[in-house]
Formats: C-alpha cells, structure tokens, sequence
C-alpha cells in the first residue's frame, strides 16, 4: 500500500458552539491537508472524537470528507472499538465506497490478553473488505500490543498490512521494524518519534499535529524518508514545541485551540473534555507567531 506511505494526518471532528458538527469548518481542514502536501487523511480516528459521534453524524462526516477530498487523497476510515462484535457489525454494516484501509483500534478498557487481541483482530480482518491498520495506543486502551501479536497478525492476514505504533516505546518499535514482513509497514503514531521511526525504516505517520502544521510536517517526514536527515532535524526543531503544546491537556483539545488559532475551525470539544485554557491559547499564539516568522 505504497499510497499509505508518508504522512497522514488524524481529522478532528469540527463543532460549533452548539456542538453540532460544523461541516464547512470540515470542508476547510479537508483542503488545507491537501493544498499543504498531506499524503493520506484517517477520518473518524480516536482524535475525531468518535466516542461521542452518533451513528448518523459518523456517517455525515465520512460523506463529508469524501465530498470535500473528491479522489486526490486516498482515505482511511476509523472503525474499532472494545466489543468485538460490535466492530464486525460496523464493518459489514458500512458502506466502505471511497476509503482505502480501515484503521481499527486496539480494544480498550476491557485489557485483553494477547490472544484476546489477537482474536480480536482476526475478526476484524475476516470482516473488513479493506486492508486494515492495527491502531496500538496502550496510554488510551489501558493495554499493549506486543510485537509478537502485532507480527503474527502480520503473517496470518494478508489484509492487515500495517501497525499504527504509538506505544511510545521505540526499542518496540525497532524490535517491529527489525522482524516485520517486508510488506508490512510501521507507522509512528507519536508525532515526536515519527521522524526517527521513519529513519529507521519506517512507513511513515498518522498524526495529529501534521492537520495544524501540514506543509512543515509533511516535508519533514518526505525528507525522512528521502533519507535527508540532516534536513529533516531541522523542520523537526522548528514544530517540535508545538507537539509538546497540542498534548499539554489532552487530544483533540489542544489541536483543536491550534486550528482555531490559524482560524480553520472553533476549539469545541463534547464533554467529557472540555476547550483549552486560556494560558495554554496563548502559548500557542506565541509559538505561532514564531514559526510565521
């Protein structure tokens, strides 16, 4: 799948201030990715805030962003979950028209052994007509994939084709990229090590601070994986405060305060999470002002 390689980057879901979904601010991020060098958009990810999306809003959105992208991206879609069966039946249930791979989470509260993830996926593999990402975000689903799942899943399925790896171990992902099939990819899913992922042999990254920053960020991981690194570095010095900041008080609050500040979408999140403070806004402006100049 080499047009998954390189970044892609982990839409946010836009609210007004009543909360509704604020589809023109949607349309406007879905072209600011594509104008400023994107390679690929996730929609309805874990920092599209989905947990709190009914089913008809989730199918509002993805209509929405295949609207907007009209073919000059490919598109992977979010669908996981902690119910097995419930994952299934949003596969089959779905119209998957438009979308190039599923990404597919990790169960999460219910802290499954590894043969329970790995039970979990093959399920998942078996119902999907798209390849499928592995999503391993031990921090959010309270467990870790291990590289010998992760790799057995890899051998086992043709269709699962890559990990999304945010466990922010890198020694894990090194043991990854050491013993993975050779058309299996890796991809950082920790914007901090995206670039020393890629360097080392990596696919590439689902981010989320690349949907503020996207020209930078995307040319950094192009340098990467062009093998420039000195290069790279430097792009990765200019954004790196900036990834600090968006997760200071949690995703998508912060991404979100960024993308109000470039003046793309509001910084309105559905409780449980609640909009960046004031002095978290301020940070961001000042380093904004930093980067223009």
């Amino acid at each position: 799948m080499e047009e998954l390689r390189g970044t892609g980057v982990a839409l946010i879901t836009p609210f007004d201030d009543d909360n509704q979904i604020d589809f023109p601010s949607l349309e406007r991020l879905v072209h600011y990715q594509i104008d400023n060098g994107v390679d690929y958009l996730v929609v309805l990810g874990t920092t599209g805030e989905t947990a709190t999306l009914t089913t008809r809003e989730k199918a509002e959105v993805r209509s929405c962003v295949l609207k907007a992208n009209a073919g000059r991206l490919p598109v992977v879609l979010g669908i996981g979950g902690n119910s097995t069966q419930a994952v299934v039946e949003e596969l089959r249930a779905t119209d998957l028209s438009g979308f190039k791979a599923i990404l597919s989470v990790s169960p999460y509260y219910n802290k499954p052994s590894q043969e329970g993830i790995y039970r979990h996926f093959k399920e998942v593999s078996r119902a999907s007509d798209l390849p499928v990402i592995i999503y391993n975000v031990p921090p959010r689903t309270g467990s870790n994939i291990l590289p010998e799942t992760t790799l057995k899943l890899a051998r086992d399925f043709d269709n699962i084709i890559a990990v999304k790896e945010a466990s922010g171990d890198f020694e894990q992902a090194l043991d990854l990229l050491r013993d993975k099939p050779a058309d299996f990819m890796i991809i950082s899913g920790e914007d901090k090590l995206a670039l020393p992922l890629v360097l080392a042999g990596g696919a590439g990254v689902i981010s989320v601070i690349g949907q503020g920053l996207p020209k930078e960020f995307s040319e950094m991981i192009r340098l990467g994986l062009d093998g420039r690194s000195k290069e790279a570095f430097e792009v990765f010095y200019q954004v790196l405060d900036s990834i600090d900041l968006i997760f200071e008080e949690g995703n998508p609050s912060g991404i979100k305060c960024l993308l109000n500040i470039l003046e793309i979408s509001s910084d309105s999140v559905r409780l449980p999470l609640v909009p960046a403070s004031e002095d978290l806004r301020q940070k961001m402006i000042k380093f904004v002002a930093t980067l223009k100049n």
